[in-house]
């Protein structure tokens, strides 16, 4: 009788060790669940990655620090675009490929600029410092007017103005100076040579005007903004609905097609953001009429 219950005590105790050295599934389980959250968040950042061409216009040229790191803080953002998109386009509207802050690069040629007029339609030019965008660039006019600082290798630079399109076979990046603006950087026969550019926003002590394009009546009209400081990323009339905003051509007019607004008071808005409420402007085709407002330097 002793030597049975002394054996059912030892397998007892055998039991109890090997249950022991058994390994605990719990530990095993927070691993598993674990993993597919640390692949979501591999995955989440992929597609951050895959926003950032969309985010980034500057494939044709190089982007400094300070583009990168715009492009970077977009990000978080685009998540939550669908929503807030008006709010956001009324505050700060899309500044397109040309943007504060980057620098491009691409390569400068020459071409006669005779008078200094050209695809923006601003007409005859007193200074010659002016230059052809590329039309990738120049998108639909969205390039005319803007000062841009170009640099050439040798340390040389100027600052020119945006008055007119260079065609195919202009690449990205690409700038057709005037031969003026081209031999304060290198010799004209050289014909060719590489270059970075930037946008400026200069001191000027002009003010913007407002000319109707030649034909407009209350019916159909064309508006285009002259002098700006900073290049002009949207106009709007004033309707008895509120603001219309009207669409660009690339010869730089901004067109309302059915004449709504046209002869109303016009709003414009710089790439910065920043908005301007002009009245006063008769429906006068052809005629530069000067406003006293300009845009903020920047």
């Amino acid at each position: 009788m002793l030597g049975t219950t002394v054996g059912l005590t030892a397998v007892g105790v055998l039991a109890y060790l090997v249950m022991g050295l058994l390994p605990d599934r719990k530990t095993d389980v927070a691993p598993a669940a674990a993993t597919p959250a640390a692949s979501a968040q591999v995955r989440a950042g992929n597609a951050a990655d895959k926003d950032t061409p969309s985010a980034t216009p500057t494939a044709t040229g190089t982007s400094t620090p300070t583009a990168d790191a715009s492009t970077a803080a977009a990000r978080p953002s685009a998540k939550v675009t669908p929503r807030p998109s008006r709010t956001a386009s009324t505050a700060a509207p899309s500044t397109g490929r040309i943007r504060p802050g980057a620098t491009y690069r691409g390569v400068a040629t020459a071409y006669e600029a005779g008078d200094g007029n050209g695809a923006c339609l601003f007409g005859p030019s007193s200074d010659l410092m002016i230059a052809a965008m590329n039309t990738t660039d120049y998108e639909t006019s969205r390039a005319c007017g803007a000062y841009v600082r170009v640099r050439a290798a040798n340390g040389a630079s100027i600052t020119v103005r945006i008055t007119n399109e260079c065609p195919l076979p202009c690449a990205p990046g690409q700038l057709d100076l005037s031969q003026q603006a081209f031999a304060k950087l290198a010799p004209l026969k050289v014909g060719r040579i590489p270059i970075t550019w930037s946008l400026l926003s200069p001191h000027t002590s002009d003010t913007i005007s407002i000319r109707y394009k030649t034909g407009s009546n209350p019916y159909w009209c064309g508006i285009q903004a002259i002098g700006h400081r900073n290049p002009v990323a949207r106009l709007e009339v004033r309707t008895g609905n509120g603001w219309r905003q009207l669409p660009r051509t690339d010869y730089n007019y901004f067109i309302s097609a059915d004449g709504r607004g046209c002869g109303s008071a016009i709003r414009l808005t710089d790439i910065y953001g920043e908005q301007l409420a002009i009245s006063g402007i008769a429906l006068r085709p052809n005629v530069v009429q000067p406003t006293q407002v300009q845009f903020a330097r920047h």
